[in-house]
């Protein structure tokens, strides 16, 4: 799908809101609907394809032509150019979650007798199923980092630091073929496992401990999310067990997805194999989210009533090619944790996990 192909989709939702025009102001919005990949713009999308235009500052003006040479490039910010593509535009709408309060001021005051509103959503709905060649690029990235990770086991040991871990590992990603890993690798080791988002320290891993990686890599520009869970040596009894209830709330959510699944059954079927083991109150996010062209985007695998300290929010319905992440996780302060997470591409009967590294404890 090309993005002209997307921008007539999304005219066909403006249409529907009662919309003229949509100012994208998310940077990664503009990217999906234009081709442009600068880090500053503002694509305007009209009801009226004529009123379409991409608005770059100086810096950026040949690369908009290369990246994204089907539409109309302006100088950008500020709002002449704007008001000049809206005559008789009535109602605009506003990324709410992307524009700035004082960017928003300087919109409005831009356009007297235009009615200025928040919209939110309309391309991350678009964005959430993919074609098939952004399923080609999702897989691209997840096997990547499975033969980044196989790879990094082959030297992993006590000694290192968690900080040389996650070096050795985004470096392996990259001679591998990806641009970028898809955000700042985890390494948390021993106790710090108990830290979902554990950023890697100096801390030398040590023989006996579990050591959770959370990684991902960017190809061509959509990016992958796998999270495993190794022992160096014999963990013991108890987080052997601990192991085991996270393998089988994984297994449970994966085995949940398909087409026309609430999103929070999903988060369901991980979160009730792990109260029932006793670690409910350890289980302390979401069960997963969309991965694409971000790392977190819709839709989001989590509970609609709150468990304590969980991020709640409404369910969605998962389509076939939603990309999506299952990533139940146990953490036990002073001792450690557990996280399993795989990406997987939702279809009619189920789902298909791209991230292919296996999910048997391994001990090194």
């Amino acid at each position: 799908m090309t993005a002209a192909d997307r921008r007539q989709r999304l005219r066909q939702r403006l249409a529907e809101a009662g919309l003229d025009a949509l100012l994208i102001t998310n940077l990664t919005n503009v990217r999906y609907l234009s081709g442009f990949r600068g880090s500053a713009g503002e694509l305007l999308v009209g009801v009226d394809a004529a009123r379409d235009r991409l608005a770059v500052d100086g810096r950026y003006t040949t690369q908009a032509a290369v990246q994204a040479p089907d539409l109309t490039t302006v100088a950008g910010p500020g709002g002449a150019w704007v008001r000049d593509c809206l005559g008789g535009a009535a109602r605009v709408g506003l990324e709410a979650h992307a524009v700035s309060w004082q960017r928003a001021r300087e919109l409005i005051a831009a356009l007297p007798g235009v009615e200025v509103v928040a919209a939110q959503g309309h391309v991350e709905a678009l964005r959430a199923c993919k074609d098939d060649g952004e399923l080609a690029a999702v897989s691209r990235a997840c096997t990547v980092a499975d033969a980044a990770f196989a790879a990094l086991l082959d030297g992993l040991g006590p000694g290192m630091t968690e900080r040389q871990v996650a070096v050795a590992l985004e470096r392996a990603m990259v001679d591998r073929g990806a641009a970028d890993p898809a955000f700042g690798t985890i390494v948390a080791a021993g106790p710090n496992g108990a830290v979902p988002h554990h950023r890697p320290s100096d801390r030398p891993l040590a023989a006996g401990e579990l050591v959770t990686l959370d990684f991902g890599a960017v190809v061509d520009g959509y990016c992958s999310d796998m999270t495993r869970t190794v022992a160096l040596g014999d963990p013991g009894p108890r987080l052997r067990a601990v192991y085991d209830v996270v393998h089988a709330a994984q297994a449970a959510g994966v085995a949940a997805l398909r087409d026309g699944v609430a999103s929070d059954a999903v988060d369901s079927a991980c979160r009730d194999i792990v109260a029932a083991a006793g670690y409910g109150d350890a289980f302390v996010h979401g069960t997963g989210h969309g991965i694409g062209l971000a790392v977190h985007e819709d839709p989001y695998l989590r509970p609609t009533r709150a468990p304590a300290g969980v991020t709640t929010g409404a369910s969605a319905t998962l389509r076939a090619r939603m990309t999506v992440t299952v990533e139940p996780g146990v953490y036990l302060p002073g001792v450690g944790g557990v996280r399993i997470e795989d990406t997987l591409a939702v279809t009619a009967t189920g789902a298909e996990v791209l991230t292919a590294t296996p999910k048997d404890l391994v001990v090194l």
